[in-house]
């Protein structure tokens, strides 16, 4: 039993580590909003401007790209439906940015549970230990009973403290992220609408 539940929270520690190193990676700003499409996008001001943007987006495969690759194929389009074809673009986005947050999360729910579950084995070792000695006898079981428990406890706390801070981070990361291409998604839509009305 001992041996199963360090092998668990060394097992979660390892996903969990997984994860935080994955969506590090994934989640970098330059990754997700490159600096050349935010400048493709201030430079896109009438439709003859749209395929360098097109050209940027499809040299630079990111969340943004996508959305923006989007949006110019549909303004053709009235802009409320624009808007909508963008929205579920970007709700597919959003699910890939958070892809692997859950599991951060989960994480930092059952690890100190599976903690807590090697605090109550060692504990009914200690007693069990204790039940079975006579006064004065050997305080082995009662050392590894309490030794088992303490660090149980630990090794769950370890694991889910990273686990909190790494997707309480990332949740603030993507939701920033998702301002940001919301803000120049917006930026390009209203450039274009305005142009084609003046012609």
């Amino acid at each position: 039993m001992e041996q199963a539940i360090y092998i668990v929270l060394t097992l979660t520690s390892v996903i969990s580590l997984t994860f935080i190193i994955e969506r590090g990676i994934a989640l970098r700003m330059a990754r997700v909003i490159p600096p050349v499409l935010e400048e493709a996008v201030e430079n896109c001001e009438t439709a003859a401007d749209l395929p360098m943007l097109r050209r940027s987006c499809e040299q630079h495969p990111s969340a943004l790209g996508r959305l923006l690759l989007v949006a110019a194929s549909h303004l053709d389009c009235p802009k409320g439906e624009n808007i909508d074809a963008l929205q579920t673009k970007a709700r597919h986005e959003m699910a890939q940015l958070e892809r692997g947050l859950v599991v951060l999360e989960i994480i930092t729910g059952i690890a100190p549970l599976l903690g807590l579950v090697g605090t109550v084995y060692g504990l009914i070792l200690l007693f069990t230990g204790l039940g079975q000695q006579t006064l004065g006898g050997d305080n082995t079981l009662f050392a590894a009973g309490i030794a088992l428990a303490l660090r149980a406890t630990l090794l769950g706390l370890l694991v889910a403290i990273p686990s909190l801070v790494a997707w309480s981070y990332y949740s603030k990361k993507v939701e920033s992220l998702a301002v940001e291409m919301e803000t120049l998604c917006d930026e390009f839509l209203q450039r274009q609408y305005r142009a084609a009305n003046r012609t």
